[in-house]
């Protein structure tokens, strides 16, 4: 299946494409290459546009700019982050599978983290105008519920386990997403200090 097929998909009839995705035979590596890394692209980018060329505009501070060299520095490094962060989250998800009577398969794992990401990309376009990073929010909540979807057709989680496995698999995930805000926040902070204030 193409890119955008499986976008659309997930996006729009995730009950029917699950069970499509759990049944694929693929690597790590080829999910990585062929999704994660595209779609990881697009807030990114989008990042870097807003803040470099908009800015974030607060009351009674003025607006935050980012410089060319610390956006393009950021968009790097949030985007290494992004893809680094689907691999330690779908490794903490399948190491947590046997205590959910779940298949600990590192591939099935990965799939169900990489698509559930789906929303969070693709809504992650709306970060070039940085007051609508809110939104990007709600898309997240819609991948929790695909992730909730996902998790009996890809893990073979029995139904009474889904919840508690859901549960505790989106909490580690958004830990790990936090930690790697953290750290490239932290990381670009230190290179480049804070980012500019003035007026558009």
């Amino acid at each position: 299946m193409n890119l955008q097929a499986r976008v659309i998909s997930i996006l729009t009839k995730p009950q029917v494409e699950w069970p499509t995705i759990a049944a694929e035979h693929g690597t790590v590596a080829g999910i990585c290459s062929g999704y994660v890394m595209i779609l990881a692209a697009i807030p990114a980018i989008a990042t870097f546009i807003g803040t470099t060329v908009f800015g974030v505009t607060l009351p009674l501070i003025g607006t935050y700019r980012v410089g060319i060299v610390q956006g393009f520095a950021t968009l790097v490094l949030t985007y290494v982050l992004s893809v680094v962060a689907v691999y330690v989250a779908a490794f903490v998800v399948q190491k947590l599978a046997p205590t959910f009577q779940s298949d600990p398969n590192l591939v099935q794992a990965y799939k169900l983290v990489a698509y559930a990401m789906t929303p969070s990309w693709v809504a992650g376009v709306l970060y070039i105008i940085p007051q609508l990073g809110l939104l990007v929010m709600l898309a997240g909540l819609y991948g929790i519920y695909l992730f909730y979807l996902g998790v009996t057709p890809v893990m073979k989680t029995p139904q009474d386990k889904v919840i508690p496995y859901m549960i505790t698999a989106a909490v580690v995930v958004i830990v790990v997403s936090v930690l790697m805000g953290v750290v490239g926040g932290a990381l670009t902070g230190a290179f480049f200090g804070m980012p500019r204030v003035g007026t558009l």
